[in-house]
């Protein structure tokens, strides 16, 4: 497919999705969010992809919002402004909710929703150059659509600041407090997300997915019985799998597992 705003590249089971508006710093409008939900579920579809990066063409990875859709926008009725916003609410969730492993490539500017959507995806390669930002109440709004990502990353005690402030975060503090994976130097930029990918594509494809699918379905519940029976169960069906044969006589026998060669 081809998209307007979008390139996506393909190296072997990777693809990167390069957001492809480096005049705007690859801000968000309409048709970027548009590009974006049905690149998601292409590769969703596409067997032959095993890992997705998100990255942005030019200095930066998203400065956000597109000031021109922010002013359309503030022209709009609440229904209006609603559908939009559930475009944007279903394009992150698409993102977030991908059945294989996800990586932001992030430099330069992160702020708004370009904070928003590194945190939609599973992991973040940063350079030691990006800066991240929820930056909504400056224009007296708030981070809505982006906050179950942030909030998943960062934790509500960070939230209550970084959401009030407004405030830049550089990439050693989004580091600390959990929103980026790995810090890297400009320069390591392509090479950290290619170590990252290297150690994904050892894992078994369907493995990762219920891994995914488990983290979902257990966070932030209370450890008891119901919990222990549903872990009990998901780990039995995954033991019972093709897969999991393949990869325990792999390691017995000493060899690569099928999905790595």
């Amino acid at each position: 497919m081809s998209y307007e705003t979008l390139d996506i590249e393909r190296q072997g089971a990777v693809a990167t999705v390069w957001m492809n508006r480096p005049e705007v710093f690859n801000a968000f409008n309409e048709q970027l969010i548009d590009d974006l939900a049905a690149a998601c579920g292409a590769l969703e579809d596409d067997a032959g992809v095993r890992v997705v990066v998100l990255a942005g063409r030019g200095r930066h990875f998203s400065a956000g919002a597109d000031l021109n859709w922010m002013q359309r926008a503030s022209a709009c009725t609440e229904a209006e402004n609603l559908a939009d916003a559930r475009k944007f609410a279903a394009m992150l969730q698409a993102l977030s909710g991908l059945p294989k492993p996800t990586i932001a490539r992030v430099q330069g500017a992160a702020l708004g929703g370009g904070t928003g959507l590194a945190a939609a995806c599973d992991m973040v390669v940063a350079a030691d150059n990006a800066q991240f930002s929820t930056s909504e109440v400056k224009f007296g709004i708030i981070p809505a659509v982006i906050s179950p990502y942030v909030l998943r990353a960062i934790g509500p005690r960070h939230a209550l600041r970084y959401f009030q402030t407004a405030e830049k975060f550089s990439a050693a503090e989004a580091k600390a407090i959990g929103l980026v994976s790995e810090l890297v130097t400009l320069d390591e930029l392509d090479a950290g997300v290619a170590k990252l990918v290297q150690s994904l594509l050892t894992g078994g494809p369907l493995a990762q997915q219920a891994a995914k699918e488990l983290i979902a379905a257990i966070s932030g519940r209370q450890i008891d019985a119901a919990v222990g029976e549903e872990t009990a169960l998901r780990i039995a069906r995954q033991r019972a799998g093709a897969e999991a044969r393949e990869g325990i006589t792999a390691f017995l026998h000493k060899r690569p597992a099928a999905w790595q060669t």
